[in-house]
């Protein structure tokens, strides 16, 4: 028998068509399928009609019980008593109108009938002084009575809040909605306040209370609506003071329902005190935690409510139990807040400020107080624990920041999606639409945090510094951070509060930036010299560095003799122009020359006797050779405050503060940031820095380059600190430059995951090499450039192909700029000049290098010409050349300028030099640098001198 006929079997007889086994277990098992499908089909049929007819018996029982209740509560003789108003008022009022709220998600008209007369009684009842009458009577009765009463008056609760979830107070003609809601609010309050109850006595007072909190326990517990109908009602108030100011009863109604909606909120904060030893307690947390969630994330909550209601808000009651629940929940809150939608409410967006942003807001407005007075315009909200309120501001600061870095990055990967499409096909980038509205909506925010970059704020948590824990947990190990639960306030704790918030004003302010913040902290008295004694402990004490006092350049008699020696020697600016290739190149990267002389005589310190092997040793910090990588988060931090702080203060140092008056810092406290900064950002680049790290890179980065800039104007640094982080890793010329050029070709393309190495320091920090090794490494990139366009076959040397142009002697500047202007980069290329004389004819010569040398030096001297009109000389000594302010006034006068850069660049690039020499200023904006306030006497001594006395009579540095 043959193996397909054993697979086959008959199921009725040899006549009937075989079939194999495997079709028949699948038949059987699709049968079995199937009438388990009827019989679930069947059983949801059942239940639909339980449903069904449950939904319809429950509909005309509450019809019929709305009804005769309607029939009782209008009979004349009814006897108003508390078990009355349990029995036949409120059991069937709460099944009818529960039923009718649940259908219809809403109150009919004649629901809305129904409940303003039982509010009315029952509100008339719990006034009532008679304890037969009074409802709240039945909390201090048997037990059976406390149960019912609890239960009902829970149910009555969330009938009110309910109400006060759907008020709509744009409707100022539905005069039936405002007073029910008003009446609800009044219940809900006087249900919740045993005080208020006039049958209450003193005997039965503490069952009162102690019913009232297990009914606050039952209504802010579990899944409650307590908090979530309340800021609904919130949200639908205008965040101006236009609601509020509207006259008439209607005015006086809403305050009330507002007030009384707060009330609600903050019960269970004055009912239950937040303890450990109250069994309560944990209950009273689920109260904070929904408090913190629904309402601090109301946008603008302060200034949607009555300032008359703020300090409820302020009390220490309510303020200080959230802060402290912040802490212990953190996770908790912070893991609920996103999931609330604000998309329905005007003018917000959470892409732009999500709700943990908003928390912040009103959390930093709830714990602050406008003065108006002169001497003082703010304070902490009385009884405040500054130590709690910054803690958690800065952890909601930080998870902010996480988000809108989130949201950076998910913007970023939208556009690069967008320029992928084809330019044909019309794209709306989703990130692009309603900017004017985000952009006010930032405004509105940053207004907001106000408080912060007020000086009152930042004096007041100084003042309440522990000096014992000045410093406590700088250091170098742990690279993150873990505050310990609010104690004593500490420096690093205030310092954590404004880097966050620097920050956070960087990405979210549209005007200024951190600019608010930057000021106040730049001109605090004492906060920046605090700053960096804590750097300067945390990085150089119990360090294999020197000590404070065996630092080079130190103060005292002998130090300051060696100090005024190397500056007097320092303000020697050789004379000799032998050297002309590297003054040029001087000029352009605006380093002194003193770069290339690495000699020093006897009188030079650093003195090589007092420090142990290389004197650049001592400039090259040890605990940041790793860069930011290599250091703890509270350093980072402390770095970041100070460098975007003091980068900020010295753009307004004049040279008297800073080298006469040292202000605010000692020149060898200079030497010693200028050091710190130096080996930060060298080893910052030569290793792989994250993200996390980039705020604090950018910050060092600015602060260096204003160091660096003032030295190269006015020498206070000795050469080898600049030098000292590279000098033994610095690699060959030639390799240097092919990685500046990979990086920089990477940057041209677009690559984003080219990772800052060697060619980013060349490009950020060019100083930390020799001056005679930029020179190289300047020739090095022509070199490398020439053999590339060699390679794409352009000419490089005077022949055929190269491009000719003809110009006249007498307007050499004119036709230079109208064959040469539109070339583009093709002005690499060898030029072959032909000259024409005065008198119209073409002087005889070969141009082999000679003549377009010659071209490029008499045009420049031409168009550099003060007389020519478009350059003009600075009023000092040295007779600078700066741009001539009526050269727009010219025919195509920018366009002569912007082409003059393009005939020095041509000089650099073929080894020609110019003898000219550009203001400091000047050259600082070509570079995209900032100027010191000084130059600005070289470009108008007025202003200057009117900036002087302005600085000098109300600023304090």
């Amino acid at each position: 028998m043959d193996e397909s006929s054993k697979q086959q079997v008959s199921l009725r007889g040899a006549s009937a068509k075989e079939i194999t086994r495997n079709a028949l277990l699948e038949k059987v098992s699709h049968e079995r399928e199937l009438r388990s499908y009827t019989r679930r089909a069947a059983a949801v049929a059942i239940f639909i009609q339980k449903v069904w007819r449950r939904y319809n018996v429950t509909k005309k029982v509450a019809a019929k019980l709305q009804e005769e209740w309607k029939a009782l509560v209008n009979h004349q003789d009814v006897l108003l008593s508390s078990r009355w108003v349990s029995s036949s008022l409120l059991r069937p009022f709460l099944f009818f109108i529960t039923h009718s709220a649940t259908v219809n998600q809403k109150l009919r008209e004649t629901d809305i009938k129904c409940t303003l007369v039982c509010f009315k009684i029952l509100l008339e009842s719990i006034n009532s002084t008679a304890l037969e009458k009074n409802f709240c009577s039945l909390a201090s009765g048997t037990h059976e009575e406390r149960r019912t009463w609890l239960y009902q008056a829970q149910k009555m609760i969330s009938i009110c809040l309910f109400i006060l979830a759907e008020y709509d107070n744009t409707c100022s003609g539905n005069q039936d909605g405002i007073l029910l809601t008003t009446l609800a609010m009044r219940l809900a309050v006087a249900l919740t306040d045993p005080k208020g109850w006039k049958s209450a006595s003193n005997e039965n007072l503490r069952d009162s209370d102690s019913a009232v909190r297990e009914l606050i326990k039952c209504t802010v517990t579990g899944k409650s609506q307590v908090y979530n109908s309340i800021r609904r009602y919130i949200i639908r108030l205008d965040a101006g003071s236009a609601s509020r100011r509207n006259c008439g009863v209607q005015t006086d109604d809403r305050f009330l329902i507002t007030a009384s909606a707060i009330t609600l909120a903050l019960r269970p904060f004055h009912v239950v005190k937040l303890d450990t030893n109250y069994p309560c307690l944990f209950d009273v947390q689920d109260a904070a935690v929904q408090y913190c969630i629904l309402l601090l994330t109301i946008p603008w909550l302060s200034q949607r409510l009555s300032p008359v209601l703020l300090p409820a808000l302020k009390h220490r009651t309510v303020l200080s139990p959230c802060l402290k629940v912040l802490l212990m929940s953190k996770e908790k809150i912070f893991l609920e807040m996103p999931k609330l939608d604000l998309s329905k409410i005007p003018g917000c967006c959470t892409e732009v400020i999500p709700c943990v942003g908003w928390a912040l807001a009103n959390i930093i407005n709830l714990a602050t107080e406008s003065v108006n007075d002169s001497v003082n315009p703010g304070r902490f909200a009385q009884d405040l624990k500054c130590t709690l309120y910054v803690h958690v501001v800065g952890i909601i600061a930080e998870n902010l920041l996480v988000m809108l870095d989130n949201v950076g990055k998910t913007r970023k990967e939208s556009h690069e999606y967008i320029d992928t499409i084809d330019d044909s096909t019309e794209a709306v980038n989703p990130g692009d639409l309603g900017n004017e509205m985000n952009r006010s909506l930032k405004i509105s925010y940053i207004d907001l945090l106000k408080p912060v970059h007020q000086q009152w704020h930042l004096m007041t948590l100084l003042a309440k510094i522990n000096k014992d824990v000045y410093i406590q947990g700088i250091g170098t190990s742990s690279p993150n951070r873990s505050p310990p639960y609010p104690g004593n306030l500490r420096f690093l704790d205030i310092s954590y509060f404004y880097s966050y918030m620097l920050r956070i004003f960087s990405s979210l302010n549209p005007i200024g930036g951190p600019l608010p913040v930057l000021n106040m902290l730049a001109f605090t008295p004492g906060f920046l010299l605090d700053l960096w004694g804590a750097l300067e402990i945390s990085i150089f004490v119990g360090k294999n560095h020197i000590s404070v006092g065996d630092m080079p350049f130190r103060s005292g008699t002998s130090g300051s003799q060696n100090d005024a020696s190397f500056e007097k020697k320092q303000r020697k600016i050789p004379k000799d122009t032998g050297n002309k290739w590297a003054t040029v190149l001087q000029k352009i990267t605006g380093k002194s020359p003193l770069d290339m002389d690495h000699t020093h005589s006897t009188d030079d310190p650093p003195k090589l006797d007092q420090l142990d092997g290389d004197p650049c040793d001592s400039w090259d910090i040890e605990p940041l050779r790793q860069g930011p990588q290599g250091i703890s988060k509270d350093m980072a931090c402390l770095l970041h405050l100070f460098c975007a702080t003091y980068s900020h203060l010295l753009l307004i140092l004049d040279d008297i503060d800073f080298y006469e008056k040292q202000v605010p810092f000692k020149l060898e406290q200079q030497r010693r940031i200028a050091a710190v900064l130096n080996t930060l950002v060298y080893n910052c680049f030569s290793h792989s820095n994250g993200p996390q790290n980039t705020p604090l890179t950018e910050a060092a980065v600015r602060c260096l380059h204003l160091l660096y800039e003032r030295d190269c104007r006015h020498p206070f640094c000795p050469p080898d600190l600049w030098l000292s982080p590279a000098r033994t890793s610095r690699p060959p010329i030639a390799a240097a430059a092919r990685a500046h050029e990979v990086i920089s070709a990477n940057l041209r393309s677009g690559d984003a995951l080219t990772i800052p190495s060697m060619g980013s320091v060349i490009t950020t920090i060019p100083h930390v090499f020799p001056f005679e090794e930029r020179v190289q490494m300047f020739r090095e990139f022509i070199k490398l450039d020439k053999a590339s366009r060699r390679m794409a076959g352009e000419v490089a040397r005077p022949g055929p192909g190269s491009i000719e142009i003809v110009v006249r002697r007498n307007h050499i500047v004119e036709d230079g700029f109208k064959q040469l202007n539109t070339l583009g980069s093709k002005l690499k290329s060898s030029i072959h000049v032909s000259f024409v004389s005065e008198c119209g004819l073409p002087e005889a010569g070969l141009d082999y290098g000679g003549l377009s040398k010659e071209f490029l030096t008499d045009i420049s001297r031409t168009a550099f010409d003060p007389e020519h009109g478009l350059f003009s000389q600075t009023s000092t000594s040295e007779r600078l050349l700066i741009p001539n302010t009526a050269a727009r006034f010219m025919e195509n006068g920018i366009q002569m300028i912007e082409f003059l850069g393009r005939v020095v660049g041509k000089a650099l690039y073929e080894g020609i030099l110019l003898d000219y020499y550009f203001s400091h200023v000047f050259v600082q904006k070509l570079l995209g640098r900032y100027s010191f306030l000084d130059e600005l006497s070289t470009l108008d001594s007025e202003l200057y001198r009117n900036l002087m006395y302005v600085k000098v009579n109300f600023l304090v540095i």
